[in-house]
């Protein structure tokens, strides 16, 4: 496996990306793991495999969120 890129080139889509594939990957259910994050900020959500876990703590969550709440809404 690739390993992945570091947190600071990453964009919070890339990131995002990233930490998604490296869970589909490891067998978790990205999306219950990556919300399970977002709302704990427990890091432990993400699994440190192939740096997912630094990666995740690298996602803006006030504007991951922001970006949610405005696609949600269809405000775009």
């Amino acid at each position: 496996m690739e390993k992945a890129m570091e947190p600071k080139n990453l964009s919070n889509k890339e990131a995002l990306q990233e930490v998604y594939q490296i869970l589909c990957e490891k067998g978790y259910n990205p999306i219950g793991q990556i919300v399970g994050y977002l709302l704990s900020e427990d890091p432990t959500y993400i699994t440190n495999c192939s740096n997912a876990r630094t990666l995740g703590r690298h996602i803006d969550r006030d504007e991951l969120m922001g970006e949610l709440v405005r696609c949600y809404l269809e405000l775009d």
